[in-house]
């Protein structure tokens, strides 16, 4: 039973080497060319940030009276509403308008530039496997490729660390805009809160393309540098004593 756990351990190891070394030779490449072209595309190069905006669907509501209704001295018991406070403003029981939808745009840019980042914290997760399994047991000298090896690995734990941080900015995008939304629609007379629901959508797209940007760059970053020390992450030692572990 041992020996059949330790050649199933084995063959996994050598699967992986494989599946890692065709990543970095063949996969990387045609990802960094497929990032830069939806990079270049319209949808990632709108000519007016203006045209990321989108309709809330929250309209401004009549006041409840005409002028000639209001208090020529109104009276010093009145309360006037707060603006600062959960507990003021207008309830909100259904909006008259329908729900409010999100910026269908940076959804779709969310849909395309999401996926990408979860392959690049695969594919990094994966190489960072094949350089540990690569690394030969400890012994003195000769230990030069072995630092080489360290060194790459060192550098893609840093493009897997920074690629899952990317999730948390995607994740926090949908909900910073709901609680704008959400003041939108208790204190609709304020053109303030609307605007910073389209500055919100502009800062979003920047991010998305910068993101977006990071992924394609840390795809020819890992790339470029496994491809020149290709021989030396192989083969870190040049003595035939190279026992894998």
């Amino acid at each position: 039973m041992a020996v059949d756990l330790s050649e199933k351990v084995e063959e996994y190891k050598n699967k992986l080497k494989i599946e890692a070394e065709r990543l970095v030779l063949k996969d990387f490449p045609r990802k960094i060319l497929e990032i830069e072209d939806i990079l270049q595309s319209d949808q990632f190069n709108v000519k007016s940030l203006k045209a990321l905006h989108s309709d809330l669907n929250i309209p401004v509501p009549e006041p409840p009276y005409s002028n000639h209704e209001v208090e020529e001295f109104p009276s010093r018991k009145r309360k006037f509403t707060c603006i600062d406070n959960d507990q003021c403003g207008t309830k909100v029981l259904v909006l008259p308008s329908g729900s409010a939808a999100s910026n269908k745009t940076i959804s779709a840019m969310i849909d395309l530039v999401k996926p990408r980042v979860r392959d690049l914290v695969e594919d990094a997760n994966k190489l960072k496997m094949w350089i540990q399994f690569m690394i030969p047991r400890i012994e003195d000298g000769n230990n030069f490729g072995v630092s080489v090896q360290e060194d790459t690995l060192g550098e893609i734990r840093t493009v897997e660390s920074e690629g899952a941080s990317y999730f948390d900015q995607l994740s926090r995008y949908y909900m910073t805009r709901a609680k704008i939304v959400s003041k939108v629609a208790k204190y609709p007379h304020i053109e303030d809160y609307r605007r910073t629901v389209d500055e919100l959508d502009e800062k979003e797209y920047l991010g998305l393309r910068l993101v977006l940007s990071e992924v394609k760059n840390h795809y020819a970053t890992v790339h470029d540098v496994i491809t020149k020390n290709l021989e030396k992450i192989k083969r870190p030692r040049t003595s035939n004593n190279e026992v894998m572990y």
